[in-house]
């Protein structure tokens, strides 16, 4: 196969964004290490964009590792598979971090169980081959990564195979692979890099094959000098090309990367597709390449557990399903001066306290901080200063849709455009006031979408 590239091209970066401290010292260097397998995994039946899934095991059920427990309950939506042997208990409930109640899937380990170098192997291990790929259909690629139950990993959690069904109306010349990890503390997808790259590569090709592509890039910043080596090695002879961007939050988001890659902007409601690239994370990439060559499903996945407020930060292959609290427990537990912890990066993820919560699909992290973290002044009315317009990388005006949101007004909040924000956090980073913008926005989000319902 072989690839033009032909970059329009923005001096590896985009406009706005900010800097936050990086922090990744807490865990870069910590290899990947396999988590021992839980007593009891609760598996929620809503893991991705879209539908959730359907169970399709009963009660008292013995489940075998990597077997179906649950059917897509849509075509935007993928089955889930158990992380481990076992029996299935009484359909449950679960708090997902982001506040949603979801129906799980509880199962008790029961049996010798894949662990270990074992599991390691299993899923990392052995031949990743970059020739001879074009056997597979475009298909055959897409059936097998939705078969698996692929999300996107980095976070987003839409289902991959949606993404790659090929459609000659908007038809994709680019696949850029997603390694830049832009969120401060979180390593998982750097470890990755360094440690596995040729699933990760390989992953690459089966979805350049399933586009047609002409490009396949593989984007990361120059904050990882190491995983740009890594990653330019394993890439050799194959017509990947590994772009290396300028350190900006948030330059892991997809429109910012496509317009850093590309040079093509993604229109204000639009999809990747419309600009011809389809976007996946590193991670991703390494599970399409085994669930296309292996017929194998998402079962694990690594995990920063990271910050000031864990006392030995590691980065873990861990089971779906398993408990916040069993990683945190497994990372030596919480530092006294531990003050928050939260499901993904400060910047994107939620705040959470209940121990019991989950593992998903799109757990990139943990991010436990401190006392002195959260150290911040109080809230104060807005000076209208611009700092946020400014650093928003959709071009809104944060200002307005908080204003919005705290008075509820539907139509202000439609004409400012609160749906396109992907609620990074850049605004309330530099706000002088403290102004609580993502909250507020994800409140006036919650108010819009209930008024188009009824």
């Amino acid at each position: 196969m072989a690839f033009n590239f032909k970059f329009l091209g923005s001096g590896g970066t985009f406009p706005h964004g900010v800097h936050p401290p990086e922090r990744k010292t807490f865990a870069e260097n910590a290899a990947i290490e396999v988590m021992p397998p839980p007593e009891r995994v609760m598996i929620p039946l809503l893991q991705n964009v879209g539908a959730p899934s359907k169970p399709a095991v009963k009660t008292k059920a013995t489940v075998a590792f990597g077997e179906k427990i649950a059917d897509a309950g849509a075509f935007v939506s993928v089955p889930i598979h158990s992380p481990v042997g076992g029996k299935v208990m009484k359909m449950g409930t679960i708090t997902l971090p982001n506040g949603r109640h979801v129906p799980a899937v509880p199962i008790k380990a029961e049996g010798e169980q894949v662990s270990g170098r074992a599991l390691w192997d299993e899923i990392f291990g052995g031949e990743w081959p970059r020739e001879g790929l074009d056997r597979y259909t475009q298909k055959e690629i897409v059936d097998a990564i939705q078969k698996a139950g692929v999300v996107g990993l980095g976070g987003a959690t839409f289902p991959t195979h949606v993404k790659y069904v090929p459609n000659d109306e908007k038809p994709i010349d680019t696949v850029l692979i997603n390694g830049c990890e832009c969120e401060p503390y979180l390593t998982s997808d750097y470890r990755m890099m360094i440690e596995v790259p040729e699933p990760i590569i390989t992953g690459a090709l089966l979805l350049g094959q399933v586009t047609r592509a002409r490009n396949i890039i593989i984007g990361i910043e120059d904050n990882k000098p190491n995983a740009i080596e890594v990653m330019r090695k394993a890439a050799g002879g194959t017509g990947i090309k590994i772009a290396v961007f300028r350190t900006k939050y948030p330059q892991g988001s997809e429109k910012q990367l496509i317009l850093a890659a590309t040079g093509r902007k993604v229109p204000l409601g639009g999809l990747p597709l419309d600009v011809g690239v389809a976007v996946s994370n590193i991670s991703t990439a390494a599970v399409v390449a085994r669930a296309v060559l292996r017929g194998k499903p998402l079962t694990h996945r690594v995990i920063s557990v990271t910050g000031a407020g864990i006392r030995t930060p590691k980065n873990l292959l861990a089971p779906i399903g398993v408990s916040m609290g069993d990683l945190i427990d497994y990372c030596g537990g919480l530092t006294r001066d531990a003050a928050r912890i939260v499901a993904g990066g400060p910047m994107m993820g939620f705040a959470f306290s209940d121990m019991a919560t989950p593992v998903t699909k799109g757990t990139s992290g943990i991010t436990v901080l401190t006392h002195g973290d959260l150290k911040r002044e109080v809230e104060t009315n807005c000076v209208r200063c611009g700092r946020c317009v400014d650093a928003c990388p959709m071009n809104l005006v944060p200002s307005k849709l908080a204003l919005a949101s705290r008075k509820k007004d539907i139509d202000l909040a439609q004409l400012y455009n609160i749906m396109a924000c992907f609620e990074c956090g850049s605004c309330a980073y530099i706000c002088p006031a403290q102004i609580p913008i993502v909250q507020l926005v994800r409140t006036g989000k919650a108010v819009v979408i209930g008024a188009s319902k009824k």
